[in-house]
């Protein structure tokens, strides 16, 4: 029953993925990729079911890895770099994605056992999808050929899923995104804060306040949750932003460090070489020159 379900998923991302991730049924992302270059996004709660081929993607020092008929949970946003693994046009990476949304999780708290068990050292985990998951997973995929259906059994299909990861061996994870007091959820202030802001001057005393922490413990929870310090975090949004910038538009390479933060054109030339690899013009008419690469789940 799992490998025909897992069939059944891959042909129907097949058909309907596109360039672009989203699809009618809101919520639901689809990808097919055929490249196995590294690429660097920014993450947001998400259950991911790959269905062929596999992706390794690194946060920090960690490294997390998943093939087909296993799925990805991912908790809050992160700055992430990533490949699949073996993808080709002849056998691209095909991936499901579904976004966890903290109003649809809280509810079924209230339906779950108290979880006792250790807090996971990471808002990244993945796992075996079984048979349960997958079945719900092709019905929410089947909808995509019968939109008149989707809005109203696609939340019940979302509902099921959730409750699927809820009981699974990642529940206590997953519950922390519909935990208001979470320190997940405090942590969380903070990204969105350093995601919208990501030009302006940081003090970490001002975001510890903003979670109601103190700058230590602050300073300590974010790291669980990111595997990086603020300041690091910062630093990746503001070079992924610099990116996303220079390749659409060439423009001044000077203007667009200035435009996301940095006063010295050496370090923004500097610490952007250092993660892409490449000094940011030349990045970036690489990136110009090349394909449209397709869009990616994490």
């Amino acid at each position: 029953m799992r490998t025909t379900l897992l069939a059944e998923i891959r042909d129907l991302i097949a058909t309907h993925a596109h360039a672009d991730l989203r699809t009618p049924v809101p919520g639901l992302l689809l990808s097919k990729v055929d490249s196995g270059e590294p690429h660097h996004s920014l993450t947001e709660p998400l259950l991911v079911v790959m269905a062929q081929g596999g992706k390794r993607l690194l946060l920090g020092e960690q490294v997390h890895e998943y093939r087909a008929g296993q799925y990805l949970l991912v908790t809050t946003d992160l700055p992430v770099t990533g490949h699949f693994v073996g993808a080709s046009p002849r056998t691209p990476a095909l991936g499901m994605g579904l976004a966890l949304r903290p109003a649809a999780i809280a509810p079924l708290l209230l339906e779950t056992p108290p979880h006792r068990g250790l807090r996971e050292p990471s808002p990244i985990a993945t796992g075996d999808a079984g048979a349960d998951l997958l079945d719900a997973t092709a019905r929410l995929l089947r909808l995509l050929d019968h939109p008149a259906d989707a809005p109203v059994l696609a939340p019940l299909i979302e509902r099921e899923l959730l409750w699927r990861l809820l009981t699974g061996p990642h529940g206590g994870l997953l519950r922390q995104i519909g935990l208001a007091d979470s320190s997940l959820s405090h942590v969380s202030r903070a990204i969105r804060w350093i995601r919208e802001n990501y030009a302006e001057p940081m003090r970490v005393d001002e975001l510890a306040r903003l979670t109601g922490m103190s700058p230590s413990a602050f300073h300590r929870h974010f790291r669980a949750v990111t595997a990086m310090s603020p300041l690091q975090f910062q630093k990746r949004i503001r070079l992924q932003e610099a990116r996303s910038l220079l390749v659409a538009d060439a423009g001044d390479i000077a203007g667009v460090g200035h435009l996301v933060g940095y006063d010295s054109p050496s370090q923004f030339n500097r610490e952007y070489r250092r993660l892409f690899g490449a000094p940011p013009g030349q990045d970036a008419a690489r990136l110009r020159e090349a394909a449209a690469p397709a869009a990616q789940l994490p």
